[in-house]
């Protein structure tokens, strides 16, 4: 955390609460926190209160005690093992809860970057369909492709450590 820092990064996300708690302990404001993992609606007061936005907001009951903006993830592909809203669930959660700023997700797991793009396609037009401005998408194998499908977040991690 402390290279990131020296290196000029000013806002880190986080996947687990408990691992959120501990580092913002360490790190307080060297970093504008951002929540990636699931969210449990019993984490989101922790999560209300260190981060600024949460990228994985996919329940009511954890809309309903998240007091930060939110974007709102999609299970595109409708994988079981997947966290996330059905896309044809979005405009009832949309309407739900207005803070919702933008989409997050997370397409098949594939050893190819580029089989990510049809899925970074259709999450852009999701939320150009419901004017939202913000796009998480892309993680350290594929955050090229989603960069040029839209994403406003990436989330990457391991691509930083890679000699």
């Amino acid at each position: 955390m402390q290279a990131l820092a020296a290196a000029g990064v000013t806002v880190v996300g986080e996947n687990r609460a408990q691992d959120l708690a501990a580092k913002h302990a360490r790190y307080g404001d060297t970093f504008r926190w951002h929540f990636i993992g699931h969210l449990q609606s019993r984490k989101a007061p922790l999560v209300s209160s260190i981060c600024e936005l949460c990228h994985s907001l996919d329940s009511e009951s954890a809309a309903r005690r998240l007091t930060i903006p939110a974007l709102l993830e999609v299970n595109l592909s409708l994988e079981p093992t997947k966290s996330g809203v059905a896309p044809d669930e979005l405009d009832t959660f949309l309407e739900l809860f207005p803070d919702v700023r933008g989409l997050m997700t997370m397409p098949p797991a594939t050893g190819d970057p580029e089989a990510s793009r049809p899925w970074f396609r259709r999450l852009r037009s999701l939320a150009e369909a419901h004017g939202l401005l913000e796009l998480s998408m892309g993680t350290s194998q594929d955050y090229r492709i989603a960069a040029e499908e839209g994403a406003t977040y990436v989330r990457i991690g391991s691509v930083l450590w890679q000699g």
